[in-house]
């Protein structure tokens, strides 16, 4: 087995990624029905979020949305109203906060120990360094918008670190 046959063996697999996503979307977005996965939509994000998983194995879950979906998912996640205003910060928290607790689900699909970096949130794609390879991506639709979960395996580069 090759190193990098040896890396997708020890990822995370996209069935149990997605039972867990749908689990942890359940919880906290019920109200505004099931994530659709499997719909893979074509879409460019106005908002990414990441988590790194460091130590026996390595990668990184993120999470792409619109923003009108992370509108939904802010007012959902922090119980307000449709009319409530919305700052940057009320998304970056709450689309952080998902990211994270999706990240602690695959963090505990993955052999030996690791740790979960804190969430980082950007307006735009999600970028990967460019040694990660992608091992699962969930195309969903929630609340008809449009949304990604993608795990990327492998250690980023000294260079992609800084």
């Amino acid at each position: 087995m090759n190193a990098e046959q040896a890396l997708v063996a020890a990822s995370p697999k996209p069935a149990d990624v997605r039972m867990l996503t749908e689990e942890v979307w359940a919880s906290f977005l019920a109200e505004h029905g099931p994530l659709q996965v499997g719909t893979d939509p074509d879409f460019a994000p106005d908002w990414s979020a990441s988590v790194t998983v460091k130590g026996e194995w390595n990668g990184v879950v993120a999470l792409e949305m619109s923003t009108t979906g992370a509108q939904q998912l802010t007012r959902s996640m922090l119980a307000l109203d449709s009319a409530a205003e919305l700052v940057d910060g009320d998304l970056v928290d709450a689309i952080g906060e998902m990211v994270n607790m999706i990240g602690g689900n695959v963090k505990s699909l993955v052999r030996g120990p690791c740790r979960l970096s804190l969430p980082l949130v950007t307006a735009g794609r999600f970028l990967h360094g460019s040694s990660q390879r992608e091992v699962v991506r969930l195309g969903c639709t929630w609340a008809r918008e449009p949304l990604a979960i993608t795990v990327h395996a492998g250690r980023p580069t000294p260079r992609e670190t800084r």
